[in-house]
């Protein structure tokens, strides 16, 4: 890859005691975890979390009230065998990148815990798991999917994209999306426009959310040769395009008001968690510092609960 841009001076600066605290505290815990945790560690656990986060919510609007708790049940657990099952091909497949950056290299396969070829097993028979229990007990459409957001994951964004492309987690991120499909299907047997908005909530919320994580560790992007945005242009480009998706996400939002026919309590959640998120990101633009990456990214996470819990809760409220 050609020469990088650098960045303001200031993206020079060491990290700082919190995170230097979290690392050392990292450590402790990767030399006292038992075999099963590493093999959860695989399956990125976090990750999980926040794309379940979508979900329920995603099944709550589609069923226009709240769908039968197993329902709910059997389809976490498909979402959750699905996504866990990609994310460890994926630190298969990346392994020799992640020994290169600091933020991944206490990672399962990077460490030794787990042998390569048991991982891929371990991944392997995720997927499995996740296509028979959501075909069985949630309908077909579920199960295909979920399969397609694995596949698009790994072949798009893993293998292709991520380390050819700057627009890698613009695509990719799209496998990250499918789960509000995954949850309407689950209630409706069917998709339709309004699922197709959430989709695209999610779609344009992920390159913000990456790339301000992109820009607080741009150095370790670097060391790997991974063209993250932040890593092949200026930091005025990147803030720039951060806040560009931001405020398309924000006209996303809105606009699934009218087609997922919601109430007033989702229209103000909507116009005032993005109105923040905005802001988070023009003063990205403005103070541009890892520490100010690292707040629009913590952002990001509250946005998209906030933003799909008042969706639900909008459902849920009399009319």
């Amino acid at each position: 890859m050609g020469a990088l841009v650098t960045l303001p001076s200031h993206f020079e600066e060491p990290v700082d005691r919190p995170y230097r605290r979290a690392e050392m505290a990292e450590d402790t815990v990767i030399k006292s975890r038992s075999r099963i945790a590493a093999y959860v560690a695989l399956t990125k656990p976090r990750i999980i979390e926040l794309l379940l986060v979508t979900t329920v919510p995603t099944m709550v609007v589609a069923e226009r009230g709240m769908p039968s708790l197993w329902l709910i049940l059997v389809t976490l657990v498909g979402g959750t065998l699905a996504a866990g099952g990609a994310n460890a091909v994926n630190m298969y497949i990346d392994r020799d990148i992640d020994r290169l950056m600091k933020r991944t290299r206490r990672r399962p396969l990077v460490t030794g815990e787990i042998a390569p070829r048991n991982a891929l097993v371990f991944a392997l028979g995720l997927e499995v798991a996740a296509f028979v229990e959501l075909w069985l007990l949630v309908n077909p459409l579920s199960a295909l999917l979920a399969m397609s957001a694995t596949l698009f994951y790994v072949f798009v964004y893993t293998i292709w994209l991520k380390r050819t492309s700057s627009s890698n987690i613009v695509i990719g991120g799209a496998a990250g999306a499918v789960p509000v499909l995954v949850g309407w299907a689950a209630v409706t047997g069917s998709l339709g426009l309004a699922p197709l908005v959430l989709f695209a909530i999610i779609f344009y919320w992920t390159p913000p959310h990456f790339w301000a994580l992109a820009i607080r560790y741009r150095e370790d992007y670097a060391a790997a040769d991974v063209p993250m945005l932040p890593v092949v242009t200026s930091f005025a480009a990147t803030a720039r395009r951060i806040v560009i998706y931001t405020v398309v996400l924000w006209a996303v939002s809105l606009l699934f008001w009218p087609v997922g026919g919601m109430g007033h309590l989702y229209l103000a959640s909507a116009i005032v968690l993005g109105g923040i998120f905005t802001w988070h990101a023009t003063q990205l633009a403005r103070h541009g510092t890892p520490e100010r990456a690292m707040r629009l990214f913590g952002w990001s996470i509250t946005y998209v609960t906030l933003l799909f819990s008042a969706m639900a809760i909008d459902q849920l409220l009399p009319r």
